[in-house]
C-alpha cells in the first residue's frame, strides 16, 4: 500500500532547503545558538537541532556550549578549516585587528594606539606586521586567509579603492589602501569607510540584525554615517555617500579641513570639543573628555550633549530624506554615553516625520568598537557581489 503524506523525495528537498537555510543563517551571523537559528530561520527548535546534528556529522559547522541570557546554550558555528578572515579598523588614533574563522568566530585581537596625523605607509606597515604577528600566535599561516578587510575613517573610492578626499585622515589622500596592504600580505584585500563597515557590521551581528533600511552614526573624533537602504549599502560617486560631517551648520563658523566653513565636523569634531574645554580644564584628549564625562564632570557633560544635539539635528534631517527603520549610534563619543543617543531621539521627537508606522528607534551600537572590523570582515566574505544585509 502507498503511503500517505508527502512523497519521501520532496521530504528529501526540504531537509535539503532546511540545511541551507541553517547554513545561510551561521555563516551570516557568525557564532549563533540553536535558539536563535530557530528564531532567525523560522524553524522549530527540533528541526534546528536535527540539522544542526546532521551538519555536524558532514563535519560542516561546531558546536560548544557557551552561555545566554544566563543560561547554558549551544553555540554554531562554520567550521575553522574554512580558512580564516581579518578585519582591520585604521582610525584616526588607533589600529584594531581581528581574526576569525568565516564564521566570525574572533579567535586573535590587537588594539595598538597611533599617534596624531599617523602616517600611511608607517601605519599600513604595522597593520602588516600585526596582522602576521596575530597569525602566528593562533598557529595560522598567512596562506589560510581568505582575505583581509579594511575600515579607515576617511572616504574610500568604490571603483579604484583610494582614499577618496581630505578629511580626518590628514596624509591619506589618494593611498590605494587595499593595494598596498594586499602587496605586503599577498593576499586579498578591501576597502571602505568605516561608517559604512560599522553599519554592515551592525546589521549583520549587532542589534541591527534584520534591519533592511538603517542609519549607522559613527561619532568620534570626527562623525559620519553609514546608510543601508534596502538592505544595500549607499556609497555614492567616490564613496562620499554619508559624510554628514560636511554638512552646512553655522555659516558664519571655521573652516573645516575639507576647505568649506561651518560644517558640522568644526561644532562637533575632537578640536572643537577640546577647545571649547581648553580655558576650564586645559589640554585633555578625547577620551580624558568621556572619562571625565561619565565621572560626571559638568562641564564635559555640557559640551559633549551640546555634540550630541548638533549631530542630532542633521541626523533627524536625514531621516526625513531617507525614512529609516532603525539608527544605531556608535563611535568612541557614540559609544561612551547617552549624549548622542539623547540628541538624536529629541530631534527626531521634534520633527514630524512622514512616516506614519511610528517613531524611529535609536538605539547604541551592541558592537562597540568591534563593529568596524567586524563590518570589514563581513566586506570580505561579500566582495564577490553586492554588499546586502
Amino acid at each position: 500500500m502507498a503511503s500517505r503524506g508527502t512523497p519521501s523525495g520532496s521530504q528529501t528537498s526540504l531537509r535539503e532547503a532546511n540545511a541551507a537555510r541553517v547554513l545561510h543563517a551561521v555563516q551570516q551571523h557568525g557564532g549563533i545558538t540553536q535558539v536563535e537559528l530557530a528564531e532567525t530561520t523560522g524553524l522549530s527548535p527540533a528541526t534546528v537541532s536535527s540539522i544542526v546534528k546532521q551538519l555536524l556529522v558532514e563535519g560542516s559547522v561546531e558546536t560548544r556550549t557557551t552561555i545566554r541570557s544566563g543560561r547554558r546554550a549551544t553555540l554554531v558555528t562554520l567550521t575553522r578549516r574554512t580558512g580564516l578572515v581579518v578585519g582591520l579598523h585604521l582610525a584616526v588614533r588607533s589600529l584594531r585587528v581581528l581574526i576569525a574563522d568565516v564564521g566570525y568566530e574572533v579567535v586573535a585581537e590587537r588594539v595598538l594606539p597611533l599617534p596624531h596625523d599617523h602616517r600611511a605607509d608607517t601605519t599600513l606597515d604595522r597593520a602588516a606586521l600585526l596582522t602576521v604577528d596575530l597569525l602566528e600566535e593562533v598557529g595560522a599561516g598567512i596562506d589560510e586567509v581568505i582575505g583581509v578587510g579594511v575600515a579607515i575613517s576617511a572616504p574610500v573610492d568604490p571603483g579604484s579603492g583610494v582614499v577618496a578626499s581630505r578629511g580626518l585622515m590628514r596624509g591619506w589622500e589618494d593611498v590605494a589602501v587595499a593595494d598596498v596592504l594586499a602587496a605586503r600580505l599577498a593576499r586579498p584585500v578591501v576597502a571602505d569607510n568605516d561608517a559604512n563597515l560599522a553599519a554592515l557590521g551592525e546589521s549583520r551581528f549587532g542589534g541591527a540584525r534584520g534591519a533592511t533600511d538603517l542609519i549607522f552614526v559613527r561619532a568620534s573624533f570626527g562623525v559620519g554615517v553609514g546608510i543601508v537602504s534596502g538592505g544595500v549599502l549607499l556609497r555614492g560617486p567616490g564613496g562620499l555617500a554619508g559624510e554628514i560631517g560636511h554638512v552646512l551648520v553655522d555659516p558664519q563658523g571655521s573652516i573645516c579641513p575639507c576647505g568649506s566653513r561651518g560644517c558640522l565636523h568644526t561644532v562637533v569634531g575632537s578640536d572643537a570639543v577640546l577647545d571649547s574645554l581648553r580655558v576650564s580644564h586645559g589640554p585633555l584628549t578625547l577620551r580624558d573628555v568621556l572619562s571625565l564625562a561619565q565621572q560626571g564632570d559638568p562641564g564635559c557633560r555640557q559640551v559633549l550633549e551640546d555634540a550630541g544635539a548638533a549631530i542630532g539635528a542633521v541626523v533627524a534631517n536625514a531621516a526625513v530624506v531617507l525614512n529609516p527603520s532603525l539608527i544605531v549610534v556608535g563611535g568612541e563619543v557614540g559609544s561612551a554615553g547617552d549624549s548622542v543617543v539623547t540628541g538624536v531621539r529629541d530631534a527626531l521627537a521634534r520633527r514630524v516625520l512622514l512616516n506614519t508606522d511610528g517613531p524611529v528607534s535609536v538605539i547604541r551600537s551592541e558592537l562597540g568598537p568591534r563593529a568596524e572590523a567586524l563590518g570589514a570582515m563581513a566586506h570580505v566574505l561579500d566582495r564577490e557581489g553586492a554588499v546586502t544585509v
